[in-house]
């Protein structure tokens, strides 16, 4: 098995680190900008609560159909997006090649959705857009943007944390 790589980031601050972390993986965060969001029905009730955070750090959300719904449900500004298979502009893709969107949070749902889920991540590697696949990585994202966003980012040296 070949290795394919491993990076950490640490800092006393867990934003800090995980940010440091992104950028080592050449998946570095935005400091504004646009958030695409669609998540899976498991992932729906959860979700506003993350998208008010991306709010709160100045990003304007973008969202498909369910998940569009359940942020609105919620009281968290979002601007609809068109599904792919509705096949109607704009969709996420159109704004990725765009430059408009400059995060993607997109967890994995049904089959059906699998060739849409396939077709964002993959053009999202392309354009150079930052993404996650589950919530989690989604909070701790938002959880280092901020940090970004109120501090300096620093490199110490290993030797000085022991």
């Amino acid at each position: 098995m070949k290795s394919t790589g491993e990076v950490m980031g640490i800092d006393e601050d867990l934003g800090m680190a995980y940010a440091k972390s992104q950028i080592s993986a050449f998946n570095p965060l935005p400091m504004e900008g646009n958030v695409f969001i669609s998540v899976s029905d498991r992932d729906k009730e959860t979700v506003p609560l993350i998208a008010s955070q991306f709010v709160e750090a100045g990003f304007t959300l973008y969202a498909t159909g369910g998940t569009f719904q359940k942020l609105e449900e919620a009281g968290v500004p979002a601007k609809r997006l068109y599904k792919l298979a509705e096949r109607r502009r704009p969709n996420v893709l159109d704004m990725m090649k765009n430059g408009e969107i400059q995060f993607v949070v997109n967890t994995p749902s049904s089959h059906e959705s699998r060739a849409d889920e396939v077709a964002i991540r993959s053009t999202a590697v392309a354009n150079k857009v930052s993404h996650c696949t589950n919530l989690a990585a989604a909070e701790a994202s938002v959880k280092a943007i901020r940090s970004l966003q109120r501090r300096e980012f620093k490199v110490t040296p290993l030797q000085e944390y022991y």
